[in-house]
Formats: C-alpha cells, sequence, structure tokens
C-alpha cells in the first residue's frame, strides 16, 4: 500500500509539473503575434517595417486606438538585443515608449487616437526607423 501512495505521489507530482510547462510555454507561442501581444480582439496589422532581418515594427489599430509593438524575427528572437517600440498621437507633447533588452519583442504601446494621426516606431540593437505623421484615422 505505501508504495502505491508513494507512486502516485510522484505521478501526480510529474503530471502538474508537465502542466505548468505547458502553461507557461503557451503565453510565449502565442505572443509571437503582433495581434495576440497588443491583446487579441480586433486589433488588425495597419502597417509594419522591416529592421532588415532582425525584427519587425507592427502598427495595429482597433477602431480606437493604436498599438506598436516590435518584434525579433528568426534566429534573433531569444537574444537579449536592445529593442524598444513607440507611439505618439499628433496632439500629445510626449512619446509612449517600451524598451528594454527582451528576448522577443518590445510593446505593446498603446494610445487612443481615433481621429488623430501617429507617428511610430522601433529599434532593434542600433537599428531603429520612424515613420513620418500619418493613419490619421
Amino acid at each position: 500500500m505505501h508504495k502505491l501512495k508513494r507512486s502516485t505521489v510522484v505521478t501526480l507530482g510529474m503530471a502538474a509539473a508537465l502542466a505548468a510547462s505547458v502553461v507557461t510555454s503557451s503565453p510565449a507561442m502565442a505572443a509571437s503575434s503582433p495581434i495576440t501581444i497588443c491583446g487579441g480582439g480586433s486589433y488588425h496589422v495597419i502597417d509594419s517595417h522591416a529592421l532588415g532581418s532582425y525584427a519587425t515594427i507592427y502598427l495595429l489599430y482597433n477602431g480606437s486606438t493604436n498599438c506598436v509593438v516590435t518584434v525579433k524575427k528568426g534566429a534573433y528572437a531569444g537574444n537579449t538585443k536592445y529593442v524598444d517600440a513607440y507611439l505618439t498621437r499628433s496632439d500629445l507633447n510626449y512619446t509612449k515608449i517600451d524598451h528594454g533588452y527582451f528576448k522577443y519583442y518590445a510593446g505593446p504601446v498603446k494610445i487612443s487616437a481615433a481621429g488623430k494621426c501617429v507617428k511610430w516606431g522601433g529599434v532593434y540593437d542600433a537599428q531603429g526607423w520612424t515613420s513620418g505623421w500619418g493613419h490619421c484615422n
């Protein structure tokens, strides 16, 4: 009886560890989509700009709010090079930014921008890009 209980506990412990690893890996896998990073729902990609083969900056919109993410690509995903994503609205005096040494992406950076123009961009390591004013929804 004692051996049966111990093996049951070990089996349950292994099952819990396996379940935890699935839960831990699922968000990282799901977050590879710009739509998922911005929160899903009605967001859709309205523009993008590649930073060479390193990363892509995405601008998304959901009818009222813009969202920017910079997603590392291919072999560059998972490294710890500096990356950022930024966004500003035409009538604001500041730029919202998310920056750091992230493994997969920077962002989401969101601004309510219905009826306003936005400027957006991002950086991977030393390579960056900024749009002009546009997407005046």
